[in-house]
Order: C-alpha cells, then sequence, then structure tokens
C-alpha cells in the first residue's frame, strides 16, 4: 500500500529548485574588496577552543559506550544463521504448513455410561454396518387377466449387524421382493444373504449371512424411549447406493412424529440428519453410540410440491425390537396383535352420525371382531382405557407391538345405531391376517409409464412412489 499524503507533508520532503532567466548571457562580476575582520579579545579564543575540546572528548565517550552495548543485542554478520537471514526475507509466495502433530483416536467401545464424538461413534460402529443391494422381480401392475406384471429391479439399502453369528437388520422394503441378496462389510468382505422374515407394515425384515470362522462385530442396542429432543444422533449407510459407509450426523427434532407411509400409521424419530436413497435400514446412533432407530423414510417435498430439506424419519428401536426378536426365532412375526377389521375416520362417513372415531368399513369373517360380536358400521370410541378419536388411533394401538400382543384381550367400546356398548375382544395374531386380493379387472391395472425400462435402481419405495404414486389409503388393524 501506498501511503496518502497532503501537499503540505510533500512540501517538505522534496527537493526545491529555484529557477532564474539567463536570456541575457553570463554576467562576470568585479571582485569585491577586501574587508578585514575586526580585532577580537585572545581570552575568548582560549576559552572557545577549550570548551570544543571537552565536548568532543564527551561525544567520543558516548558514541564507543553506545556502540559496545549495542554489540550485546545486535547479532553480527558471523551470528546471523542462513536461515534467519531467510525469515527475514519476503515471505511472499510461500506455503505455511501446519506442524500440529496428527490426532489418532484411542479404541473406543460402546457401553452405555460415555458420551462419544462424532468420530468415535463412527470407528466404534463402522464394523458393525453393512451395505446390501438386492435383485429381483417387481410387481408393477396386473394385465386384463389378473395376472402380474414384473420387472427386475434393484435395491440397495443398508443394515446393521444384531449378533456375531450373522444375523442383520434392515427394511423390509430394501429386499422385498428380491430373489438375491448381498451383504458387504466394512473391510469389504461380501456375504450371500437370506431373508429369515420380515413385516411390511413396520417395514423392518431381518437376514442371515454365514461368516463362517469369522466372528462379526454386532451393535449395542439402546432405548429410544431415552431420547431428548435436540440430543446429537448419526447414521451410517449406503446413500445412493454407491457411497459406501458415510456418516452423517444432526439432531433429534421431534419425538413420536406421527406420519403414515401407505397407509400404514407410525409414530417416528424426526431427525435431520441427511437421509439419501440408500440410506433405508441403517441404525440411527444416540450420542452414546447406541441403536436407536433403524432409518427408512425421507421426506423431499410437501403436498403442494414445496421443497423439503433436513426432514428425515427413523423406527423407534423399542416399536420394533419384539418384532426383530419374534422373526429370528420364529422366522416371521407371530405375537403382533390382529384385529380383523378395515375401517376410517368417522367423520367421513356422515351415516355413522359420529363427528369423531374409527368407522369400521369391513369386518373380517370369523376374525377376532366378528368373534367379538362387531359388525361393519360401528364406530369405537375406546380400546381398553385409550380414547379413539381417528383410524390412525385404532391402527397405532392394535399395532403397537408395546400396548397389545395377539393374544391379549381388552375391552371395546363402541357405538351402533347411536347407542354405546362395549364388549371383549382377544387379539389374533397376524398370521390369520388374510393376504389384499388380486384385482381382476382391466379397470383395476396399473399401466407402466411411458418410456419405463426393465431396470430400476433404487429402493423399492421409491420404485412405486415414483411410477404409482402412493396408491389408495388402505388403514386395516
Amino acid at each position: 500500500m501506498y501511503d496518502n499524503y497532503n501537499e503540505q507533508d510533500r512540501s517538505s520532503s522534496e527537493y526545491h529548485y529555484s529557477y532564474r532567466s539567463d536570456s541575457d548571457g553570463f554576467q562576470p562580476q568585479p571582485p569585491s574588496p577586501e574587508v578585514k575582520p575586526p580585532r577580537r579579545n585572545r581570552a575568548g579564543k582560549v576559552i572557545a577552543v577549550v570548551l570544543c575540546g571537552t565536548l568532543l572528548i564527551g561525544g567520543a565517550f558516548g558514541a564507543g559506550w553506545y556502540i559496545n552495548s549495542r554489540r550485546d543485542t545486535v547479532p553480527s554478520a558471523e551470528d546471523v544463521q542462513p536461515e534467519d537471514r531467510e525469515d527475514a526475507a519476503s515471505t511472499d509466495g510461500k506455503l505455511h504448513v501446519s506442524d500440529r502433530p496428527e490426532t489418532k483416536l484411542d479404541a473406543v467401545s460402546v457401553t452405555g455410561n460415555k458420551k462419544l464424538s462424532f468420530p468415535e461413534v463412527y470407528q466404534a460402529n463402522v464394523d458393525s454396518c453393512v451395505s446390501i443391494n438386492s435383485s429381483g422381480l417387481a410387481t408393477v401392475g396386473y394385465n386384463i387377466f389378473g395376472q402380474q406384471i414384473q420387472r427386475e429391479a434393484v435395491s440397495s439399502g443398508s443394515g446393521f449387524i444384531l449378533t456375531s453369528d450373522g444375523y442383520i437388520a434392515t427394511n423390509c422394503h430394501v429386499v422385498s421382493g428380491a430373489t438375491a441378496v448381498q451383504v458387504t462389510l466394512n473391510n469389504g468382505k461380501s456375504y450371500e444373504a437370506e431373508i429369515v422374515g420380515s413385516d411390511a407394515d413396520y417395514d423392518i425384515a431381518v437376514l442371515k449371512v454365514d461368516p463362517g470362522e469369522d466372528k462379526l462385530t454386532p451393535v449395542v442396542l439402546g432405548s429410544s424411549a431415552d431420547l431428548n429432543v435436540g440430543e446429537d444422533v448419526s447414521t451410517i449407510g449406503n446413500p445412493l447406493g454407491e457411497l459406501t459407509f458415510s456418516m452423517s450426523k444432526g439432531i433429534v427434532s421431534c419425538l413420536d412424529r406421527a406420519i403414515n407411509l401407505q397407509g400404514t400409521p407410525f409414530n417416528m424419530i424426526q431427525v435431520d440428519t441427511p437421509i439419501n436413497r440408500g440410506n433405508s435400514g441403517g441404525p440411527l446412533f444416540n450420542c452414546y453410540g447406541e441403536v436407536v432407530g433403524i432409518v427408512t423414510a425421507k421426506t423431499s417435498s410437501d403436498g403442494s410440491g414445496d421443497a423439503a430439506e433436513g426432514l428425515g424419519f427413523a423406527i423407534p428401536i423399542d416399536d420394533v425390537l419384539g418384532l426383530i426378536k419374534d422373526i429370528m426365532e420364529n422366522g416371521q412375526v407371530t405375537s403382533r396383535a390382529y384385529m380383523g377389521v378395515s375401517q376410517g375416520d368417522a367423520s367421513l362417513f356422515p351415516e355413522s352420525g359420529m363427528r369423531s372415531g374409527s368407522y369400521l368399513v369391513e369386518v373380517v369373517e370369523d376374525g377376532p371382531a366378528d368373534k367379538a360380536g362387531l359388525q361393519a358400521g360401528d364406530v369405537i370410541t375406546m380400546l381398553g382405557t385409550t380414547t379413539i378419536t381417528s383410524s390412525d388411533d385404532l391402527s397405532t394401538a392394535v399395532s403397537s407391538s408395546k400396548t397389545y400382543k395377539a393374544g391379549d384381550t381388552v375391552t371395546v367400546t363402541y357405538v351402533r345405531s347411536g347407542k354405546v356398548y362395549t364388549t371383549e375382544l382377544t387379539f389374533g395374531s397376524t398370521l390369520e391376517k388374510p393376504q389384499d386380493p388380486k384385482p381382476q379387472s382391466a379397470q383395476s391395472q396399473q399401466e407402466l409409464p411411458e418410456g419405463y425400462g426393465g431396470e430400476y435402481s433404487g429402493d423399492m419405495d421409491d420404485f412405486f412412489s415414483q411410477f404409482f404414486g402412493s396408491g389408495y389409503d388402505r388403514r386395516a388393524a
């Protein structure tokens, strides 16, 4: 930078020249007559000489003392090292590299008693996480003869190791309809996996691999009930199906967030952790490194199409741990309660005369509700001590493994023709639940979108959402 200065400063720092005109040429001047100085007193001259000598001696002594003192602080040319001369020179164009020592993480383990940093959570759990790639045939509709239309589909997702002998948890939609499933560990080893069992309503599945002589590293399961809004959480997964073992972090945005996926109500953990296609089925870790949820859904837009960022959801581990154990032991869910009804919000059925409650659209013949005396057109207002104001309330109360299990008996309060009744209902098992009937007419077939090819890479739920929408809203209990 250049220093600013004004005209006054410049006048004191520049040389000044006097210009005169020489147009008449050089004119020699006659010599001036010699003028003799007046005579002075000789005593004054002697005093002046003595004073000058004294000043000269004092100045010489002071200069000598100053030079000797500077020798102690200013290095000589021989004392200056080459590197000192280099540092004193200009540093323009030189890179400044930090000499901070490398930070190394000590081996950590999840104990549930000590909070871990995000690097420690990753180090302790990355070997317990897996990437999953599956392939198979997906049903994309039915022809006029009621026959399924199938196309080859490839699905990618994530999962986590439950036991050292090879049980793995993931989402049902990651492996739904798959004929081949491959699981890959962080060390690069891959295994062919068997689908032990799954539950579509809760979107969970259990896989099994044979590690041979190797012992796999299982995760430590925590409790989702211990989570607090604002708490740090993270996930390790397989975003986009190719960025394997990527970690993302965030906080818990909301607990018990009621959302509806494909007609099935869920009470989810809402997080702002970045979640993308391929993260499905991966673990959600708390700040202690424990698994507290299963990553399952991402919201990318609202109903009006406006983009939404920082919205992800995970199934609370407490809600599905019993189902996972059931699948591991029995190959399927046998303990989840089943009521045997199809229902909707009473407010949508004016003929019921009710503004709230669950309206029974259909009662399955010989199902638990039918055996309890319930009929189509009844409006359920209470299940046990739980008030039922909508179909979501009933589905959540029945489907939640924390509340009721197969074989449990509950008092049902319902309204029929304006009168209130109660009955005792014993829940059956979801094994009794009939399969949804296949459409048989041309009106019910699904048409493939124009330009659709024969293979799709991504989550199976993305596949159906992209080409067929969310489908009709079916709430069953």
